[in-house]
């Protein structure tokens, strides 16, 4: 039975082939295919989609220097960034604006992932919606680690990561490591005394040897909130300490101000998530986000220093840059205090 499917597979896998290789490189038309191929338009329709989801036809968009978007170009010279915009449309709801920059991102991921790679993952809903779309490419010796725990006092979040990490290894032919601990720990010293056991050892020194990390962002501010703001991680004393502290955002369950900083948030000594100096401290650090809730976040994270490569929709690009007004004596980032939305 399996010398069978294997056999449909490849049948299918050199129909899609040669479908492609007429549309593509020959500008068939799809009727002019079928013909060809003595099949249906609708059958050529779904090779050349089999083509595309499976990495067999790779479609690029090259925009020259001189043709990139102005809004593209201000974000990239005001905060010296790589950026993407993905065109969505304003009455998009948040789910579709979501799926659609992430769709974006999973296409994109091939020019950033290489062989021999350590990639660092922080679970969430947006690499969770990424790793549904990710688009196979066969690589060797790739490493995909988790960069901050998903356990609550509900649940370990072990089969909530676990399924992202692995979407992300059979796609790109990489190992999936787990970082089996809690978001937050009850108490920071059990978390120094855990980091010091050499099981967790080898997790942070994956982590510390990262060559690429990929993240969203979290936010108290979302109209739709984060996962770890709803999702039983924190405590009302805990909401009531981020208020203090006038936190923005989160990356992989570590909080920040507008400003960037975050050492001094007493929360964070409890988070499992990379410390923010050794996220800058990674090559490249790609940050994907959507909807105009999550730009207080994006901000911060953009004053920390956490963002090298922005995938972005349209409307919260606009949002972004809207938003950031500039101080006419010192030129720093100006911005508006929020008021946290709290499950």
């Amino acid at each position: 039975m399996p010398n069978d499917i294997d056999g449909e597979r490849s049948d299918k896998t050199r129909e899609a082939l040669r479908a492609a290789h007429l549309y593509y490189l020959q500008d068939l038309t799809m009727d002019a295919i079928a013909q060809e191929m003595h099949t249906s338009r609708s059958s050529i329709s779904r090779l050349l989609g089999f083509a595309r989801s499976t990495g067999l036809v790779d479609i690029q968009i090259r925009a020259p220097h001189h043709g990139s978007s102005s809004l593209e170009d201000a974000i990239q010279k005001r905060f010296q960034i790589a950026v993407h915009i993905v065109p969505v449309p304003d009455h998009a709801s948040n789910v579709d604006r979501l799926e659609r920059v992430c769709m974006s991102a999973a296409r994109m991921l091939d020019r950033y992932f290489d062989s021999n790679m350590v990639i660092g993952l922080a679970w969430g809903s947006t690499l969770t919606s990424i790793s549904r779309h990710l688009v196979p490419k066969e690589l060797h010796n790739v490493q995909f680690v988790q960069l901050n725990g998903a356990g609550n006092n509900q649940t370990t979040g072990i089969v909530y990561a676990s399924e992202m990490l692995r979407r992300f290894g059979d796609a790109y032919s990489g190992t999936s490591q787990q970082f089996p601990v809690p978001a937050f720990f009850d108490d920071p010293r059990t978390k120094e005394a855990l980091w010091r056991e050499r099981s967790t050892r080898r997790v942070l020194d994956m982590q510390a040897r990262m060559d690429v990390a990929l993240f969203g962002l979290g936010s108290p501010f979302a109209d739709v909130p984060s996962h770890v703001y709803i999702g039983g991680y924190l405590e009302p004393e805990d909401f009531r300490m981020l208020d203090e502290a006038k936190v923005v955002g989160d990356c992989a369950t570590v909080f920040y101000r507008a400003d960037g900083s975050y050492r001094d948030i007493h929360l964070n000594d409890r988070a499992s998530g990379p410390d923010l100096d050794q996220l800058r401290r990674t090559p490249r650090r790609i940050c994907v986000v959507s909807g105009v809730s999550k730009v207080a976040s994006l901000r911060g994270a953009l004053a920390a220093g956490l963002v090298t490569d922005l995938v972005i929709d349209e409307g919260s690009a606009r949002a972004l840059l809207d938003s950031v007004t500039l101080d006419s004596v010192t030129g720093d980032m100006v911005t508006e205090p929020a008021q946290m939305v709290k499950p």
